[in-house]
């Protein structure tokens, strides 16, 4: 490289630095500028997530990018990054308190990760709140006196038994939840034990979430809706998505949402390792595609294996789904040693149009997923 071109691209590339440092001023500002949103949203007991502001912000932006030159994608890429690191910065100044004469919250299993990050919620919102784990049902007496809410988070395995031979003995006007991935039985045991309002949640997040912010809770009603509504508008204000369902149907949908899902995964992470498979040569000729499905198995063995135990055999009727996914597997393999590739093409003409306009819809989102995989691919 000629020195001529060293000398013209170090000149360019200082310019682009300054236009870089620029956009650090910008991005501070605009952080700034958010954070004092936030204050006045908490003051008000305004949800941190307000979808038509941020869909009609996005449209425009868009909008305005296209008539400057400039993929709208681009403009929505990084606004979307910048709103997430604003929520996670939102909930620093705290939120506001919905219900200030409860009394405590006493979250039994609060020294879980679960149970921590609720912890931290209700305290962001003002409530006292107390944690019994399992070594400290000799001061629960005292501790449930003054109890407004019980909020259940231990491993599915021991919930309905803790429930049964623990809380039956709460304050009769005390709300009594659990947040448990199944609900039905979970649901039923605390409307034996508890004579007072019963609601159960599922948070269809991990403890690792940063921000409630566009997180779905889903909400099965037990008794007393009126007594504890004030706890859903608290979990709204949050930033959460409520989605109200039958217990049995939410429990119906989590034999494919997760059992299944999880035990394939765990079956696929479980093969790759019998195969004594390569993961770095896995990784050097993966696609995005491959490499993001790699990704979420590796997940899973990141995390507990006692949860995902508790996740797949709580949910005995996950047996049947598991089963019939295993005979579709078997069936397919049957017609590849066949070799009927004009049956393969007839049943994913088939699934495709059951998908109807699913298919390209998850197409579009899993691109912008895709895409960042592979801008953070170092190698």
């Amino acid at each position: 490289m000629s020195e001529k071109t060293t000398a013209e691209l170090e000149h360019l590339r200082g310019l682009i630095d300054g236009v870089d440092q620029q956009l650090l001023h910008l991005l501070r500002k605009r952080l700034d500028l958010v954070a004092q949103v936030g204050t006045v949203k908490h003051a008000a007991g305004l949800p941190i997530y307000a979808p038509q502001r941020e869909a009609a912000m996005l449209a425009k932006r868009r909008d305005e990018a296209k008539g400057m030159g400039i993929a709208p994608q681009l403009i929505e890429d990084i606004l979307r990054r910048l709103m997430r690191e604003s929520y996670l910065n939102e909930k620093d100044v705290g939120f506001k308190q919905v219900k200030n004469d409860l009394g405590t919250v006493v979250i039994v299993g609060g020294k879980g990760q679960l149970g921590g990050l609720f912890k931290q919620m209700f305290c962001l919102s003002g409530y006292q709140v107390e944690t019994i784990d399992k070594n400290d049902w000799q001061r629960a007496e005292t501790v449930f006196a003054d109890a407004g809410l019980v909020l259940v988070t231990v491993p599915i395995a021991i919930t309905c038994e803790l429930i049964r031979d623990k809380l039956s003995r709460l304050p009769v006007n005390c709300i009594l939840a659990d947040l448990t991935s199944i609900k039905a039985e979970p649901v039923d045991a605390m409307m034996a034990a508890h004579p007072g309002p019963v609601v159960g949640f599922h948070p269809m997040f991990g403890p690792d979430v940063g921000s409630f912010a566009k997180q779905v809770v889903v909400v099965c009603h037990g008794r007393e809706q009126d007594k504890y509504q004030w706890l859903l508008d608290q979990i709204a204000i949050w930033g959460a998505r409520l989605v109200e369902a039958e217990a049995e149907r939410h429990d119906n949908a989590m034999q494919l949402v997760q059992a299944m899902r999880h035990f394939s995964t765990f079956v696929y992470g479980l093969n790759l390792c019998k195969e004594e498979a390569d993961i770095e040569t896995l990784l050097q000729f993966s696609s995005p595609i491959y490499r993001l499905e790699l990704a979420m198995v590796g997940r899973l063995f990141a995390q507990s294996p006692e949860l995902y135990a508790d996740i797949i055999f709580a949910q005995q009727d996950s047996q049947h789904a598991i089963s019939d996914y295993l005979e579709n597997y078997r069936d397919a393999l049957e017609m590849l040693k066949r070799g009927d590739r004009p049956e393969f093409i007839a049943q994913f003409k088939t699934v495709a149009k059951w998908f109807g306009d699913f298919a390209p819809q998850f197409q579009q989102e899993s691109r912008a997923m895709l895409q960042s995989v592979n801008d953070m691919r170092t190698s």
